[in-house]
C-alpha cells in the first residue's frame, strides 16, 4: 500500500510517498529557512504564501523521484493538527483536492503522534517504548504503546526544549535555526563553564514536567551582565554549558520515567533529536535499547506523516472531506489519553 504524505505545519513544506509505513520511495522537502532568518524565527504569513507557492512543485517532485505515477498512490495523509493554522489549511486543502482528483481516501495526521513514529520508518521497535518528543513547540515524555495509543507522562510547563534553543540563540545573535547554530558553538566550548540552574518539578500529580524557561532567562542575564565579551570562548561556552543543562534535564526525566515504568526502549523524535549532544548521550546508555531517526527525519517531514498514515487507512479509517485544521489540541494530557 503506498501513501502520499503531506507535512505543511509550520515552514517546511514536504511531500513523500512510503509503502507499507516502511519502505520510503521518495521523500521532498522544501525548507523556507532563508525567507524567515532575517526576523529570527517562523513569520507565520510568509510560511502559508510560500506553501502556496511550493506544494505543487513538490507533489512533482515527490512523483517523479518515486519512479511511479499519480496512479499509483493508495492513500493520502495530511497533518491536520497542532500547527500554525495557515500553513496547515494548505496542505489540507491540497490533499483533499488531490483525493477528489485521484478517487483515493485521505486522512488527517496528528504532527505529535508522527515524530513519535518517525523512527519507526528505520527500525523495528517493539511496543512499548518511552517517547522523548523534542522540538520547537513540543516537549514531551510519553509512553507509546501502538501508533494511534500514547499516554503523555510530562511536559513542558511553559517553553518548549526547541523553543528555548531558539530564545538563546537570537539573543546571543547566533541566527535561525537556533538549534543548528548553538549545537555547532556548543562543540568548540566547555560545558561546565557556567552552571546554569536545572528546574526541578517534582512535586504534584506529574513527576515527570520539566520548565526550560529559567534557564533560558538565566543565560540571558549571563550574557546582559558577565560575559566576558573579550574572549573569543564565551560564546562557545555559554552555548555548551545551556545545551548540557537543558539536554541533562530532559534525559533525567526519561531515565526516571524508565526506572519507574520498567520500559527500557527509549525513542527520541522532533527536531532536537538532531542535537548532537543528545544522540551521543542517548547512544552511551547501556542499559536502555535507544533510537532516534535520521536528521531528514528529526525536522518536520511527510515521510513520518505517510508512514503512520498508513496504518489508519489499512484499517479503512479515512477522514471526511469536511475535515479541518486544529492549530491546538486541548492539552497533551487530554490529547493523547
Amino acid at each position: 500500500m503506498i501513501i502520499l504524505g503531506i507535512e505543511t505545519s509550520c515552514d517546511e513544506c514536504s511531500i513523500a510517498l512510503v509503502e507499507d509505513g516502511k519502505k520510503i520511495l521518495s521523500h521532498v522537502i522544501a525548507t523556507q529557512i532563508p525567507f524567515h532568518a532575517p526576523f529570527d524565527g517562523v513569520v507565520p504569513e510568509i510560511a502559508s504564501r510560500k506553501h502556496v507557492e511550493w506544494i505543487r512543485g513538490v507533489y512533482k517532485k515527490a512523483i517523479f523521484e518515486s519512479g511511479l505515477t499519480s496512479s499509483a498512490i493508495d492513500g493520502i495523509a495530511v497533518t491536520n493538527r497542532p500547527g500554525l493554522s495557515g500553513s496547515l489549511i494548505v496542505g489540507l486543502t491540497f490533499a483533499k483536492a488531490l483525493s477528489m482528483a485521484l478517487e483515493k481516501p485521505f486522512i488527517g495526521i496528528d504532527h505529535v503522534l508522527a515524530h513519535l513514529y518517525a523512527p519507526q520508518l528505520e527500525f523495528s521497535i517493539g511496543y512499548p517504548y518511552l517517547g522523548l518528543l523534542v522540538s520547537g513547540g513540543h516537549s514531551l515524555i510519553c509512553r507509546v504503546n501502538s501508533h494511534d495509543k500514547v499516554e503523555t507522562l510530562g511536559a513542558s510547563i511553559d517553553d518548549a526544549v526547541g523553543e528555548a534553543f531558539d530564545k538563546v540563540a537570537k539573543h546571543l545573535g547566533l541566527g535561525y535555526p537556533g538549534g543548528k547554530a548553538i549545537d555547532q558553538l556548543a562543540r568548540k566550548g566547555n560545558p561546565r563553564a557556567y552552571l546554569f540552574p536545572k528546574a526541578n518539578l517534582y512535586k504534584g500529580d506529574h513527576p515527570y514536567d520539566f520548565s526550560f524557561s529559567g534557564i533560558k532567562n538565566a543565560v540571558v542575564n549571563q550574557k546582559d551582565q558577565f560575559w566576558d565579551q573579550t574572549s573569543d570562548q564565551s560564546v562557545q561556552n555559554i552555548c555548551a554549558s545551556f545545551e548540557k543543562v537543558a539536554v541533562d534535564t530532559l534525559l533525567k526525566k526519561v531515565l526516571k520515567a524508565a526506572v519507574e515504568t520498567g520500559i527500557h526502549r527509549i525513542v527520541a523524535g522532533g527536531g532536537v533529536a538532531a542535537n548532537t549532544y543528545l544522540r551521543n548521550t542517548l547512544s552511551a546508555l547501556d542499559d536502555y535499547e535507544t533510537y532516534y531517526p535520521s536528521y531528514s527525519l528529526c525536522t518536520d517531514n511527510g515521510a513520518m506523516i505517510a508512514g503512520l498514515g498508513y496504518h489508519y487507512l489499512i484499517r479503512g479509517v479515512e477522514s471526511p472531506l469536511s475535515e479541518t485544521v486544529y492549530p491546538r489540541v486541548p492539552g497533551f494530557r487530554k490529547a493523547y489519553p
